[in-house]
């Protein structure tokens, strides 16, 4: 093969690996899930994992959205009905009910959702800032993505690790 024809192709390879590069900068990878009619996500970056329902320990004083604390391999984590917590009627736990456990930094806590969807990769241009109705200081919502069929919501963790219990 000659010289030129292989700086032809290694400058096509090199040109493919720097788009690939490019597409996994511009995209983020989030887990959708349900609570109630609606889809939610977070980053999949601020999940340690994510279980079936276990057994929780009530404690007194806490918001009814705090149904409590559970031991996770030693370590006690706050457990949150995120439908309780976004102003919906409690729901009987089914057997799609998960509990996903989120961190950031050194704030972690389970959240009870009603199911998972998907785990998904979508480009940051397809991601819109959250309705200026919202207070962006306040807000719960990073960000509302447009898929094909429907509109998710992208949460911030780290405002819903805050403790205000």
């Amino acid at each position: 093969m000659s010289d030129k024809l292989k700086n032809i192709i290694n400058k096509q390879v090199d040109q493919q690996n720097q788009d690939a590069v490019g597409q996994l900068e511009d995209a983020v990878q989030l887990v959708g899930f349900m609570i109630g009619d609606e889809e939610y996500s977070i980053p999949i970056l601020n999940i340690q994992e994510i279980i079936k329902p276990i057994a929780w320990t009530r404690v007194p004083q806490t918001p009814p959205y705090v149904l409590g604390v559970f031991n996770l391999r030693g370590s006690v984590i706050p457990l949150i009905d995120l439908r309780l917590k976004f102003g919906l009627s409690q729901q009987k736990q089914s057997d799609e009910t998960r509990f996903i456990v989120m961190k950031e930094g050194s704030e972690i806590a389970g959240f009870v959702i009603d199911r998972l969807t998907e785990a998904l990769r979508i480009r940051k241009t397809d991601i819109n800032p959250a309705p200026d109705t919202l207070d962006e200081n306040e807000s719960m919502i990073d960000g509302v993505a447009k898929r094909a069929d429907r509109i998710l919501t992208i949460l911030k963790v780290h405002k819903l690790l805050k403790r205000d219990f």
